[in-house]
């Protein structure tokens, strides 16, 4: 329980400098990696959609067992086996890089929209060449509301239940889904299985996070609007999952997420999500990030009554 305690106010502290050695970007060479090997082997779409799965299996197994052993290992060392358990837990959350990145894009709305335009690409996945001062408010709000699921309540909801091993294995199934999860010509195949385990793992922790949104936001918005929005648009979103906590961040803020974008040159349509009571602002911005802290805080706080209690 410390040693999660602690990781959480590191990443809040620091977030995740790029310099600094991280699991998550070795998980991203080992896919990509895996992505070329069975692109040259696959001889079918069939082929390409097993060997999809078995890149699931495979690094599944690798992400629970590498640091279930290393930290078997130490334990004969309290010192170190703790240090390493806290750092292996700090990189599985997001919540510091999440907040640093979105308010640069904050930062760049004042300077221009060339400049803001080049700061949300790092943060989203669709075109960003085109988009207007709106269009970035609310990929940017939408990216916080769906990364406070993945990236923050999501790793939390394993590391509790299984420490710093089920923590890797869901962020290694949350970077499969990043990286091959897309339902366009070149993903489809390989990447249906990955898309697939990913949506299962996001299950319970986009709709947990929906709720802890709109509890945590009692005395700041209304909970029982962002709760009645995100209920009545849980489907408007081709994920099964992302249209919870968007639906309770937009309910919450009184704005519409959503519609159509661009996606490696393919222009894709989606529902709105939430009623255009007002025009985004950038504001609106870091009113997200505090949903996505608050949210956080609850979570933690709801894990140690438990954990205290029982």
């Amino acid at each position: 329980m410390i040693d999660l305690l602690i990781a959480i106010f590191l990443d809040v502290l620091i977030g995740d400098p790029h310099s600094f050695p991280h699991p998550i970007k070795l998980m991203g060479k080992i896919i990509g990696c895996e992505e070329k090997l069975a692109r040259k082997v696959a001889k079918s779409d069939n082929g390409l959609k097993i060997l999809g799965g078995l890149i699931v299996v495979v690094n599944i197994l690798i992400a629970f067992f590498v640091p279930y052993y290393i930290l078997r290992l130490l334990q004969g060392n309290s010192l170190f086996y703790h240090l390493v358990n806290t750092y292996f837990l700090y990189t599985c959350i997001a919540a510091g890089c999440l907040h640093r990145e979105a308010m640069k894009v904050y930062v760049a709305l004042a300077k221009g929209l060339q400049e803001a335009r080049y700061r949300v690409s790092f943060i989203v996945g669709r075109d960003t060449a085109h988009l207007n001062e709106e269009e970035i408010i609310k990929a940017t709000v939408e990216t916080v509301a769906e990364n406070t699921a993945d990236g923050v309540i999501a790793p939390l909801l394993f590391a509790m239940i299984g420490g710093a091993p089920l923590a890797f294995v869901y962020k290694m199934v949350n970077t499969m889904d990043s990286m091959l999860g897309y339902m366009n010509e070149k993903y489809r195949d390989i990447g249906l299985i990955p898309a697939k385990t990913d949506d299962l793992f996001n299950y319970i922790p986009s709709r947990l996070t929906g709720i802890l949104m709109c509890v945590s936001s009692l005395f700041r918005y209304n909970p029982l609007q962002g709760f009645m929005i995100m209920i009545r648009d849980r489907k408007n979103h081709k994920s099964p999952n992302c249209a919870y906590p968007e639906g309770a961040v937009a309910g919450l803020l009184g704005i519409q997420l959503g519609g159509a974008h661009t996606y490696f040159g393919e222009l894709v349509h989606k529902p709105v999500i939430g009623d255009q009571n007002r025009t985004v602002e950038r504001d609106d911005i870091k009113r997200a990030i505090t949903i996505m802290y608050s949210s956080e805080i609850l979570f933690v706080l709801i894990y140690l009554a438990i954990t205290l209690c029982f």
